[in-house]
């Protein structure tokens, strides 16, 4: 059993949250260059050389990407054969959530009731937690911050089994085009299709960590992919909002089995700087 020291993963996890806040990932950086080619209106081109240069300045002057610096929510794969010489994983993510957003002067956003006082907690936790057992000894850590505008456009829906395919397409574009410029857009589309009502979310966040552009290694959902993708940009809500050709980057379908009686279908959206970053231990 390997024996890893807890505040080694509070000072990770704190770096993690400067680095995820300032740095957008390069397969962001190559969609957004790659955007900016097939983007058709001229608005919607000065909005992508306008992102280019916020990622440049955020890099080169550790700047945040966006003053929204969102949830902080962790994919965790931890090994069967590691363990915390002391503490749990979920304290060693708040403590270094703390840390990190003190630290890196980032906007701390989390109120501790969601319904009556909303009192912000001031340390931007408690942190979302996404924890799965894995063989090893390793823990692989993926940060991906989430801010409210994005995520404010989530959807659900239980479809019947008999609207399939075409069920599926509908309900995925008409929830990014009616989004329209909340998300702000260019965005990534998750999508979590199966199991149950919340698996099926989780699945959707978790195929936002999918690096940009990447298609699903299952041909059908890959052509499934590029369907929604397609007719989303067609929609003609592009950047921002304002009109354009390129209302997402790129379309993510993660899936799992499910009742016979149910197709839930979830869908999240990443804004255009979609940030994460990972690290291992």
């Amino acid at each position: 059993m390997r024996v890893v020291a807890f505040d080694d993963v509070v000072q990770k996890v704190r770096a993690m949250c400067g680095k995820a806040a300032c740095l957008l990932p390069p397969d962001v950086l190559e969609a957004l260059k790659k955007g900016s080619c097939t983007e058709s209106s001229d608005l919607g081109k000065a909005f992508f050389r306008q992102y280019l240069e916020n990622a440049s300045i955020a890099e080169n002057e550790n700047m945040p990407l966006c003053q929204d610096t969102g949830f902080a929510v962790y994919f965790v794969e931890m090994g069967s054969d590691v363990k915390l010489d002391s503490g749990t994983i979920e304290e060693a993510l708040n403590e270094g959530t703390r840390l990190g957003y003190k630290d890196f002067y980032l906007r701390k956003s989390i109120v501790a009731d969601p319904l009556f006082d909303r009192k912000n907690t001031t340390t931007n936790t408690p942190c979302i937690l996404h924890l799965q057992s894995v063989p090893g000894d390793e823990i692989k850590i993926t940060l991906a911050p989430k801010g409210g505008g994005s995520e404010n456009m989530s959807a659900l829906k239980m479809l019947k089994p008999s609207e399939g395919r075409d069920g599926v397409v509908k309900f995925v574009v008409d929830s990014v085009v009616n989004a329209g410029g909340n998300p702000c857009p260019p965005t990534v589309i998750g999508v979590g299709i199966g199991g149950t009502m919340e698996h099926a979310a989780y699945l959707a966040k978790k195929a936002l960590l999918r690096p940009v552009g990447t298609p699903s290694a299952d041909p059908r959902y890959a052509e499934l992919e590029a369907e929604i993708l397609e007719k989303v940009n067609a929609s003609g809500v592009g950047p921002q909002g304002l009109g354009g050709s390129v209302t997402s980057l790129s379309c993510h379908i993660e899936y799992f089995p499910c009742h016979l009686a149910s197709l839930p279908v979830a869908v999240n959206l990443n804004c255009h700087a979609a940030r994460h970053a990972e690290v291992k231990i």
